[in-house]
């Protein structure tokens, strides 16, 4: 059974560990190539765009693809987008492998928000300390608020990080322990937090951190992409692959 894996994720790199221990299936990963230097998995792979929905469907097409997998991050819109359009032409099963979006606790002093535009004006006019946990989010925008200082988290050196006039980069790879995200906003004297809606265990510790600290986070939601199925660990994801074999 051939698969494609659109990767870039933990879940990602969880589903690739599993599929290389099973002869049956021959997938492959696909990964956009935005993180300078990323793990790579123990399956045959791929790194690059594919030129839309309809290279996509081309790749699809040309690789005898049986099912795809989008295991993309829960933000990377257009990708999942484009796997949408192009699974629906060539008539492949689709699935989006992810995980759940965080919910608020109780202590959690969230500003929910639509997008990053919105995030920025979420900061107020009065200077502060914000942690920024990248991923991939837009740095630029927030330089239309100079008054703030920026701690940025990354993986890599943002292309766009000298648009904000202050700022400190700290170049880190997730998971995170929550002591020492505490740590870290206490020694950064961190206001505010701003981070995506990611979901999952990796990150959650700044959530956390936040909470435990008093810290208000301003917390961007989750687009929506469509109508794809979605699923919540490899078990399912397993069980939709075997669900979905060809007949011979």
């Amino acid at each position: 059974m051939r698969i494609l894996v659109l990767g870039g994720s933990k879940e990602a790199s969880a589903l690739a560990q599993r599929l290389s221990g099973d002869v049956t299936f021959k997938p492959i990963l696909s990964l956009a190539g935005r993180t300078e230097n990323p793990v790579l998995p123990p399956i045959p792979h791929r790194i690059g765009g594919f030129g839309g929905a309809d290279g996509l469907y081309d790749y699809l097409v040309a690789g005898h693809i049986d099912a795809v997998i989008d295991a993309t991050h829960p933000f990377a819109v257009r990708i999942s987008e484009n796997a949408g359009s192009a699974c629906r032409r060539a008539e492949v099963p689709l699935v989006a492998f992810t995980r759940p979006a965080w919910e608020p606790q109780a202590g959690d002093r969230w500003i929910v928000v639509d997008d990053v535009d919105a995030a920025v004006r979420a900061l107020g006019d009065r200077p502060r300390r914000v942690l920024l946990t990248h991923g991939r989010l837009q740095l630029s925008a927030f330089a239309r608020s100079p008054q703030h200082t920026y701690i940025v988290r990354a993986i890599d050196r943002p292309a766009d990080i000298l648009a904000l006039p202050r700022h400190r980069l700290v170049l880190a790879r997730g998971p995170f322990a929550k002591a020492a995200e505490i740590q870290l906003m206490r020694d950064e004297a961190i206001d505010i937090v701003v981070s995506k809606n990611s979901g999952g265990s990796s990150t959650y510790a700044k959530i956390e951190a936040a909470r435990d600290l008093g810290v208000p986070v301003v917390i961007m939601r989750r687009p929506q992409t469509g109508v794809v199925a979605e699923l919540f660990s490899v078990e399912a994801a397993m069980a939709w692959l075997e669900a979905h074999r060809p007949v011979p």
